[in-house]
């Protein structure tokens, strides 16, 4: 259950204000359907987080388990330093309608979350976990809690929504994770895994 908490927590974190959020947005405000909206972000993210939870599970495989620990662990300390950048979207991205709402919806954000922070993270979440059924539940989840949101209530979330903070909360738990990898988990700070 820890891969499963860890992922939808950390993605749903790292998702705010992030370019598939943005994404989210503008598509809401522009066909103003919110259902095949949420529909279509929902299968997108499914499908591209299982590729890269099915990637981040083949990895380890791959790897020496030292030098595994090291990637992961430079990779969530890069994850923490990225999700302090802040990302933009062209609205050309988001204006393409020749597939109707849902299908411009599950394209543009499909392609949009390729070598984005979250799948990214996704990758680097299962390989650490290897339980790819979590994390993927995980992650997609964490997508949802962030988008779902920003497609029903938009800019009223936006407005208010501490967006800094956030990212600064979801760079502490990637540079956390990191140590902690880079360390040779959590054995090494005295705790017992169960």
């Amino acid at each position: 259950m820890e891969a499963l908490f860890i992922s939808t927590g950390v993605v749903a974190l790292a998702e705010i204000g992030d370019k598939t959020q943005l994404l989210a947005f503008i598509l809401a405000a522009r066909y103003k359907r919110p259902w095949p909206i949420i529909l279509a972000i929902f299968i997108a993210t499914l499908v591209n987080h299982g590729l890269a939870g099915a990637i981040g599970a083949w990895v380890p495989a791959l790897l020496d388990p030292n030098v595994l620990r090291w990637v992961l662990g430079i990779s969530f300390l890069a994850m923490a330093i990225w999700i302090l950048i802040p990302d933009k979207i062209d609205d050309a991205e988001a204006t393409r309608t020749r597939f109707g709402v849902f299908g411009t919806t599950l394209i543009t954000f499909f392609l949009a979350e390729m070598g984005d922070k979250t799948q990214i993270a996704t990758v680097a979440l299962a390989a650490q976990y290897q339980q790819f059924w979590w994390v993927v539940l995980g992650t997609t989840l964490g997508m949802m809690l962030a988008n779902a949101p920003a497609v029903l209530f938009g800019e009223r979330i936006a407005r208010r929504l501490p967006t800094q903070l956030v990212h600064r909360i979801a760079a502490c738990i990637f540079a956390v994770l990191g140590l902690v990898a880079l360390l040779g988990g959590v054995e090494s700070l005295g705790f017992q895994a169960s």
